[in-house]
């Protein structure tokens, strides 16, 4: 983990004002015990879906299993708006335009 780029974006973006809610199904203790530590404005949650509860956009930065086939219906109804920045392009086959989410791709055009 000391190298994914998901720890320099959380810094990144808490340091502009973000609130986060994070979850790793793997990694979570360690990021919160080792490379976040003493970060502000970090809750971690529980699970993927719990993650999204009133959160005004997902941006996924991991690749783990569990996140590739997600229920985009449950996802629309959590997240307050229905935006998603994608950093592993994991969603990019899903047609998410048309299932009405805002949706970019990190590292393609």
């Amino acid at each position: 983990m000391r190298e994914a780029p998901a720890i320099y974006v959380i810094k990144e973006l808490v340091k502009r004002g973000a609130m986060i809610k994070a979850y790793d199904p793997k990694a979570v203790n360690e990021a919160k015990e080792h490379y976040l530590k003493g970060v502000q404005n970090i809750t971690y949650v529980i699970s993927k879906y719990d993650v999204l509860k009133d959160s005004d956009a997902l941006v996924l930065l991991t690749e783990w299993k569990e996140f590739r086939s997600p229920d985009f219906e449950e996802m629309k109804i959590q997240l307050k708006t229905p935006i998603i920045f994608d950093g592993r392009n994991q969603y990019n086959a899903f047609n998410l335009e048309d299932k009405g989410f805002e949706y970019h791709q990190i590292g393609k055009n």
